[in-house]
């Protein structure tokens, strides 16, 4: 129990603050309906993930092992890359838009200060995956208290919550932020870290102790990302109460200073906070995440430190330019999970053979339901993929 929480924060990371806000603003309740099919996917994709991880493999190891073309794994490896900066990138700038929302930091101040957050995280518990997993019952609780406060101070109409979180409404208009909402729910990364996550906590001898650690698995992994689900749901709830009426919020710094005449300055205070922590938190998830996919799929060795400062200094030409530009930091969130969301594949469909290897996973393979409920979903998030990408080229 507990490696559900960290990999939980991917969920509740700043590039689902920016796709939410922006859905809830725009679209009213429309678009529950895709957070909560987004969510029932997550959830049952990163319960394969975790078997793997109890099985003995982590998902990146198995791809270098079956691949085994030294010119596929490195361009594997650089696909995978470029999905961990584009979560960075939504992290990064949680971080920075928190501290100038708050502290009034300009937003080039904060990319720098945002780098050492990490560091002094892993310093404190020193890479203690029991520590990090305490942490992380703080930050899932900051951030769901945070979320539920806001929704009973928006006061949301709850009618048309129930139907639209059963109607799908789907449309040219609004599959940009459904696929956004997809990718920011159902990320690469989180599916490449929770096997190795697992697989490095997890001593397992007989067949009766590997059930058991299953049980308890599936129970952490429904927990941990029914919250998640839930904190999603109530930031696009809250959003859809609290701006819709008023207009799309085109930033989260408008978010933040529309909540203050509305719900007064501790609302806006703790939305703030949250953003922050959330920034941090999924921060460290995506460094874990990282570290996963240079160990599994190269030879090279590098601390979660140096790693840290790599990603960040790499990231910070970008947000760079995009501010000196003045491209709005909410944009470049609902971006970069729209690009999560084209890059799901990479990890999923190693996910779903590797699973349902009987020589691999032996005891616990997957049942022929699970296989056929699992190429569902994934087909149905490529044709939502493709659904996009023909809406931008026939508009």
């Amino acid at each position: 129990m507990g490696s559900g929480l960290i990999v939980s924060m991917a969920y509740m990371d700043p590039g689902n603050w920016g796709t939410n806000i922006v859905a809830g603003s725009q679209f009213n309740y429309d678009l529950l309906w895709a957070i909560w099919m987004a969510s029932g996917m997550a959830m049952f994709f990163q319960y394969l993930s975790g078997k793997l991880g109890i099985a003995g493999y982590s998902l990146p190891e198995l791809v270098k092992d079956r691949i085994k073309n030294k010119s596929l794994i490195l361009t594997y490896w650089l696909c995978s890359e470029i999905a961990i900066l584009a979560t960075d990138l939504a992290e990064f700038l949680g971080i920075v838009v928190a501290l100038n929302i708050l502290f009034g930091i300009p937003l080039l101040i904060g990319s720098f200060i945002s780098i050492i957050e990490v560091l002094l995280f892993f310093f404190l518990t020193k890479n203690n995956f029991r520590k990090i997993e305490m942490a992380f019952v703080g930050f899932v609780s900051l951030i769901g208290l945070s979320f539920l406060y806001e929704v009973i101070m928006s006061k949301p109409v709850f009618s048309p919550i129930l139907l639209h979180s059963v109607v799908p409404n789907l449309s040219s208009s609004n599959v940009f932020l459904v696929v956004g909402i997809v990718g920011a729910t159902i990320m690469p990364h989180a599916l490449f870290v929770h096997s190795w996550l697992i697989k490095n906590k997890v001593k397992i001898f007989g067949i009766k102790e590997k059930y058991r650690v299953l049980r308890y698995h599936l129970a952490d992994n429904v927990i941990s990302l029914t919250i998640a689900g839930l904190v999603n749901a109530a930031m696009l709830v809250m959003a859809a109460a609290a701006f819709y009426q008023r207009g799309v919020v085109a930033t989260i710094s408008q978010a933040y200073y529309t909540l203050i005449p509305l719900f007064g300055n501790f609302a806006a205070i703790i939305f703030g906070s949250a953003l922050l922590v959330s920034g941090i938190a999924s921060s460290i998830t995506g460094t874990l995440a990282g570290q996963s996919i240079m160990e599994g799929l190269t030879n090279f060795k590098i601390s979660l430190f140096a790693r840290r400062l790599i990603t960040r200094f790499i990231n910070i030409i970008p947000l760079t330019i995009a501010i000196l530009i003045g491209m709005e930091p909410l944009k470049i969130l609902i971006y970069s999970q729209v690009l999560l969301s084209i890059l799901i594949p990479l990890p999923l469909i190693p996910l779903i053979i590797y699973t349902s290897d009987k020589k691999l996973m032996k005891e616990i393979v997957n049942k022929k339901i699970t296989i056929i409920a699992a190429w569902i979903f994934a087909t149905a998030i490529v044709a939502l993929n493709f659904y996009l990408i023909y809406t931008l080229v026939f508009p």
